[in-house]
């Protein structure tokens, strides 16, 4: 009798005594829930399987268990958990059941106006936003059984983080070589030593393990209010109009960076927060906090460095998942009606030292430009390397391009060349394969870059998403270190800051090297070596 009336997920209210019509289940899992739990005594007109009582219809009849909860949304919530979890949907068990348990008891004990679960959920999320101790929040929930000895809560915050997770909001703790080689992650997860490097994967001390084995809208203009304006969204719309067709579809940028958390530089330890963010969303909502992701978390001594695609592992297959696969996801703006959500990473944006370790492409040499790639123009000055060309971008008529006080040199160059796809492929398949890590015998070995791999440290993990080769913007650089530390400098130079100033002694023998500028080189008054003032520099009499 029920059959014809489950739902376009196969899915029909469970009249047992457990989910008194209230949570949604398959018919296996419906018929074990009977037989465990029993069936409603009181439900004798079955009016949510079919039955027609003196003319109404499943679509006006009231639901269940009216009142408190036909507005608690966390009906909706836990029924879309367990819908999800292919061991109930598919066996319907008893042991797949159990874990949801206290979730359901949550739900059906009764407050003044939500279920206990509700109260909950909104407890732990006053206890993030107002930063709350521990301690703090177990005291809390003392006072309030205290003074609400009827009210069904948990005991301690520990047990609220657990009851957190059942419903999708915990974190999974992945163990990582010492060396960085590798992830003890998926089919290496009861791995005792690393496949690189064979380093125990327990911290050992006094020849015993310690610690715990824990296993918008695009505009027509030409002024780019948000990213969906620019030439690489459209391009990748272009490319992929299956995914651009579904305004749903999420699009996603990455950002990286280390800190150290204990704000002392004489402590050695990073941390690199991964974080995504939404660009669907408008752009003063996108960098808001609580539209940001925090993905991954990664912990150490030191920085990731070459081997952050060993860290990142987990969220590429994810990101492979929703590209490939899709996921079920509720549209609240129709009807929370479920339809099928794929989503993709459209760029990076980082500091430019983040972004080397993020795409492979070393920021340091004679040809640390990204975006100049082999055309890069540089030579060394005394100490450092200095990257100049910047002529080539000029008009091929502008005057600068013949004045000798840049370099001593006219410039006749064409500007850079713009590297496609392509051409990009073609670079990374002659870059030698690497081993991760940081072990002396195996990742740690240092190598010399062949000429034919350019700058190329490797191949970056990105390269495994089935859209990154052909996506023209990939890596994005962070104006806020851009803007404050060119400010710096050029602010240093003018007011002739000797921090500050790029305006040194070695930048005064460069130019004397180059033989241009002689107005500015150093001098000898005496026994001292003197600086001309150069007209740039406010000076006393200015």
């Amino acid at each position: 009798m029920a059959k014809p009336h489950v739902n376009d997920r196969g899915f029909i209210r469970c009249p047992c005594n457990k989910c008194i019509n209230n949570a949604q289940h398959q018919l296996e899992v419906l018929e074990t829930h009977i037989h465990r739990f029993g069936f409603m005594s009181d439900y004798n007109e079955w009016i949510y399987h079919g039955e027609n009582v003196n003319g109404a219809s499943s679509s006006n009849v009231p639901q269940p268990n009216s009142g408190v909860h036909d507005r608690d949304e966390m009906f909706e919530v836990l029924e879309d958990i367990i819908s999800n979890d292919a061991k109930v949907d598919q066996l319907g068990s008893q042991s797949s059941n159990v874990q949801y348990d206290d979730l359901f008891t949550a739900l059906n004990s009764e407050l003044s106006s939500f279920s206990s679960l509700n109260f909950l959920v909104k407890l732990m999320h006053l206890n993030v936003m107002n930063k709350w101790t521990n301690k703090s929040f177990d005291e809390l929930l003392k006072l309030l059984k205290l003074a609400f000895p009827k009210m069904d809560l948990v005991e301690s915050h520990y047990e609220a983080k657990k009851l957190m997770t059942k419903m999708g909001l915990g974190y999974q703790s992945i163990h990582v070589c010492k060396n960085d080689c590798a992830l003890f992650w998926n089919e290496n997860s009861m791995l005792e030593t690393c496949l690189v490097c064979s380093e125990s994967r327990w911290k050992m001390q006094a020849g015993r393990r310690t610690g715990k084995n824990v296993s918008h809208k695009s505009t027509d203009d030409n002024v780019m209010r948000h990213p969906v304006d620019g030439r690489a969204w459209k391009d990748f719309d272009r490319k992929h109009p299956e995914f651009a067709d579904d305004v749903r579809n999420v699009r996603l940028g990455l950002a990286a960076d280390g800190f150290n958390p204990f704000n002392n530089m004489s402590i050695s330890y990073s941390i690199w927060p991964v974080v995504l963010t939404t660009y669907n969303l408008p752009p003063w909502l996108c960098m808001k906090p609580e539209y940001l992701m925090l993905s991954l978390l990664i912990p150490g001594s030191q920085s990731p460095g070459k081997d952050m695609d060993v860290f990142l592992r987990p969220l590429i297959e994810e990101l492979k998942e929703l590209w490939e696969n899709s996921i079920d996801t509720r549209d609240a703006g129709n009807d929370r009606k479920v339809f099928k959500m794929r989503a993709a990473l459209l760029w990076t944006v980082n500091d430019f030292p983040a972004r080397s370790s993020l795409s492979g492409w070393s920021g340091q040499g004679y040809k640390a430009c990204p975006t100049c790639n082999e055309d890069t123009t540089s030579m060394r000055v005394i100490g450092k390397t200095a990257y100049f060309g910047h002529r080539r971008f000029l008009p091929s008529t502008h005057h600068w391009r013949s004045n000798l006080d840049f370099d001593g040199r006219t410039e006749r160059k064409h500007p850079p060349r713009r590297f496609s796809s392509v051409d990009i492929m073609d670079q990374l398949r002659r870059v030698k394969t690497i081993i991760p890590g940081k072990h002396p015998n195996y990742g740690g070995v240092k190598r010399k870059r062949g000429d034919d791999e350019l700058n190329w440290r490797k191949k970056s993990i990105f390269y495994e998403l089935p859209y990154w080769a052909e996506i023209e913007l990939k890596h994005n650089l962070d104006v806020m270190h851009i803007e404050k530390n060119i400010c710096d400098s050029l602010l240093g130079t003018l007011m002739g800051d000797p921090h500050k100033s790029k305006d040194t002694d070695n930048a005064r023998r460069d130019l004397q090297n180059l033989g241009i500028r002689s107005e500015l080189r150093l001098y000898e008054d005496g026994n001292k070596l003197m600086k001309p003032v150069a007209e740039y520099t406010f000076s006393e009499a200015n």
